[in-house]
């Protein structure tokens, strides 16, 4: 019965620790266009966004061809889907012709993670200008 009790606990363990890791962003992308995170633009570029190891709410972003190495830190919210995401893709709003980085998906998993709308992207929204989305396909990186 001992035995049976830290198998339980251990395949416990493990099938946690296996939802934790699918958890975590790592995607790598090729974004055509300029975009704004929060308050900081970004020129197009490969980018590398993955989970901080301090949280999987802290997402890096870095750019990978830029000169100088700039990984940014930027706060991020959990959002679910109802069906697992089919691909893994990053998910833009187009506002007044300006892109604005808005969600993360892995494909498999029924939960991405959301960034916050900049300001810019608030203002726009309150003068009813209607979000265009647009999808980049991302590659998981390891």
């Amino acid at each position: 019965m001992k035995n049976l009790r830290y198998g339980v606990l251990i395949l416990g363990v493990l099938l946690m620790a296996n939802a934790a890791k699918a958890q975590q962003t790592n995607v790598k992308a090729f974004v055509p266009f300029d975009f704004v995170v929060g308050n900081r633009a970004y020129p197009a570029g490969e980018y590398l966004l993955k989970s901080s190891r301090v949280s999987d709410s802290i997402i890096q972003i870095d750019n990978l061809r830029a000169q100088e190495t700039t990984i940014v830190d930027v706060m991020t919210n959990a959002c679910t889907n109802l069906l697992p995401s089919t691909e893994t893709k990053l998910v833009f709003h187009r506002r007044g012709g300006e892109y604005f980085l808005s969600q993360v998906w892995i494909a498999g998993n029924g939960s991405g993670r959301e960034f916050p709308r900049s300001q810019t992207e608030r203002k726009l929204a309150q003068n009813h200008e209607n979000a265009e989305l647009v999808t980049v396909a991302a590659n998981r990186s390891h």
